[in-house]
């Protein structure tokens, strides 16, 4: 393949923004164009049949997940790699189920971003498990890096919970998506409430927003 044709899809514009500045300067890279809710993801697709669709897992209408088994469905063809500011495994297995090739949690970066497309490019990219699982820990590790270990007590489930929490979910939402009791993200809650030093639930969000522990844009390509 001399070039990818790529489709962005992100509810946010700015986030299309920090990835079409990271990869508009890249050669072989070809942007087909932006859309920014399922909907307009799979037109765009039946449109302007990219070779890939960088989609976020978040979408205002559906889920990123069930936009992309529509895709792959309709036009085997096209390859979705998944960009999320959450991950786990239960996603991880939705996502691969959707018939998505890769999973990218944003904050690990540019650069496996980057790589994963010359692997598509090379026709060799698809959702490895052992590479999944070591973006995952990346992801983690970034976080925790980014907020200079302020997050350092909390467990990894509490991380998780944590981002949700962060993303304005509501705690039987944040159950569903960790596939845990109600009762235990209240406890979590409280616990990671109790690590951080904040005195409610308010409080620990806009601390992980200030420490951007949910959100990744993109830094300028040089």
């Amino acid at each position: 393949m001399d070039s990818v044709k790529v489709l962005l899809v992100d509810d946010h514009a700015v986030v299309r923004l920090g990835l079409l500045t990271l990869l508009e300067d890249i050669s072989w890279v070809e942007i087909a164009g932006e859309a920014g809710t399922a909907a307009d993801a799979i037109a765009a697709v039946s449109e302007l049949q990219p070779d890939v669709v960088l989609m976020d897992i978040r979408l205002p209408d559906q889920s990123g997940i069930a936009a992309c088994a529509t895709i792959t469905e309709r036009w085997p063809q096209i390859r979705v790699i998944m960009l999320t500011s959450y991950a786990d495994d239960k996603t991880i297995r939705q996502a691969q189920q959707a018939g998505a090739c890769c999973f990218i949690p944003k904050v690990v970066g540019n650069q496996a971003l980057i790589e994963a497309l010359e692997r598509m490019k090379a026709g060799e990219l698809n959702l490895d498990p052992a590479a999944t699982q070591e973006s995952l820990t990346q992801y983690h590790q970034e976080l925790r890096a980014r907020s200079g270990n302020k997050f350092s007590e909390l467990t990894e489930r509490e991380m998780r919970v944590l981002v949700e929490v962060a993303n304005g979910n509501t705690n039987p939402q944040i159950a569903d998506l960790l596939a845990v009791h109600e009762q235990t993200v209240s406890n979590d809650i409280n616990t990671i409430i109790d690590k951080l030093g904040v005195d409610n639930r308010f409080e620990a969000a806009i601390y992980a927003n200030r420490h951007k522990i949910q959100f990744y844009l993109p830094e300028r390509a040089e």
